[in-house]
């Protein structure tokens, strides 16, 4: 692709890295075969080339309108089109540089504003995002439906039970495990169960009690500066726990993806760049870590039969496939087959509250084909697809550590 950035731009590392996504891309098409909203909606600015070429406008002519923002607020950042593309094109990485530029140029309505600022200042704080759960859980009745359908659960945290050691006397294996922000208000036992398993095999499990938010949120918002604030707050949560430990775990796949990515979010931040790059290489989705594990598992309870659901942020994300499959499978359950398994279920973050009619179209045929072949239970790897497909299905929704035995 040919383009025209403004030297003024290119002279910066977003606008040199732009540049340079940009010209990668050959106009091809194949990404909108596999994009969710392209594939509902049928528009060319619904799909990631024509977003792309959105972007691009934006960049070059240093404006951008209504049609921007409506059409780049539709993506989901499912990045199917990255495992699609044959000329590798990092869209995400595009997006990021996208999203921040429009905050810059626009300034939106009031209530989208006020949204925005409510989410990012309540969600990845787990102490008011639990308030907020509590308050909403008491007057639940009183609430609309379309309110409703968003509130989540309230966990409660599982009393840790030492499962009977069974690795290697002497073993002195050691993790970080990460706790998330939503996934410890709704979720918690989720990481219960993983600490269980884990001390079955002698292998200890450590927190930072400190954990800030990932980061995920501000960044797909388009608040660069904030993302990394949280960023490096979150290193330094952790920096004290890295000494002896394998790995940092992490059980969302929504966090581990951008976990993961630190190294490269970070890499212009000279006092941080170093120990950033650190934790992305320690960082592993836990089925990865299980993966890797010598050792057998079994089922838990009486369920057969499993429908599997893969987030984007691990099959498309991390680029994470077929290992939780394996695991499931070696453990006795029985997969149930599942049409376009490659697409959106339609949570992607925040996008359920901020494009909730999309969302809730995506999320319907997505139940819609994890159903087909009829699962006594539907498994995920990530807090967010798990919430919203929980809330609209009968089949128990849960996370596919807990079948584990």
């Amino acid at each position: 692709m040919r383009t025209e950035l403004p030297q003024a731009l290119l002279a910066t590392a977003s606008g040199k890295r732009a540049d340079e996504i940009l010209r990668s891309c050959v106009h091809c098409g194949f990404c909108n075969a596999t994009c969710p909203t392209y594939l509902l909606l049928g528009d060319e600015l619904d799909g990631p080339r024509g977003r792309i070429y959105l972007i691009k406008d934006m960049l070059e002519t240093g404006s951008s309108d209504a049609v921007t923002i409506r059409h780049l607020d539709r993506c989901l950042t499912c990045r199917a089109c990255e495992t699609t593309c044959p000329s590798g094109v990092a869209y995400g990485e595009l997006l990021e540089i996208g999203r921040e530029t429009l905050e810059h140029q626009n300034r939106r309505p009031l209530m989208q504003r006020g949204k925005r600022r409510w989410l990012l200042r309540i969600v990845p704080n787990p102490r008011r995002f639990r308030r907020w759960v509590a308050f909403g859980n008491l007057f639940r009745w009183l609430l609309p439906q379309s309110l409703r359908r968003h509130l989540p659960p309230l966990g409660r945290a599982v009393p840790f039970r030492r499962a009977r050691p069974g690795g290697v006397a002497g073993d002195t294996r050691r993790v970080l495990l990460l706790q998330g922000c939503v996934q410890k208000v709704s979720t918690p036992e989720v990481n219960g169960k993983l600490r269980e398993l884990l001390a079955a095999r002698d292998i200890q499990v450590v927190t930072a009690p400190a954990e800030a938010c990932c980061g995920s949120l501000a960044l797909h918002l388009g608040q660069r500066a904030q993302a990394t604030a949280t960023m490096i707050r979150n290193l330094a949560a952790l920096a004290p726990h890295l000494d002896g430990v394998d790995a940092i775990i992490s059980t969302a796949s929504g966090c581990g993806v951008t976990i993961k990515d630190y190294g490269r979010l970070l890499a212009d931040e000279p006092k941080h760049a170093e120990l950033a790059t650190r934790v992305s290489a320690l960082a592993v989705d836990v089925a990865e870590y299980l993966h890797g594990l010598e050792t057998t598992w079994a089922r838990e309870g009486s369920i057969d039969r499993v429908a599997w659901h893969a987030p984007c942020s691990l099959q498309h994300g991390q680029r994470v496939t077929g290992v939780v499959e394996q695991l499931l499978g070696k453990a006795g359950y029985q997969l149930t087959v599942v049409r376009d398994p490659h697409l959106c279920c339609g949570s992607a973050g925040t996008y359920s509250l901020l494009e909730p009619v999309l969302s809730q179209r995506l999320r319907d045929d997505k139940i819609a084909a994890l159903g087909a072949d009829d699962p006594q239970v539907i498994a995920t790897a990530n807090i967010g697809c798990q919430l919203h497909l929980g809330a609209a299905t009968e089949v128990p929704v849960m996370h596919w550590l807990q079948l584990l035995r």
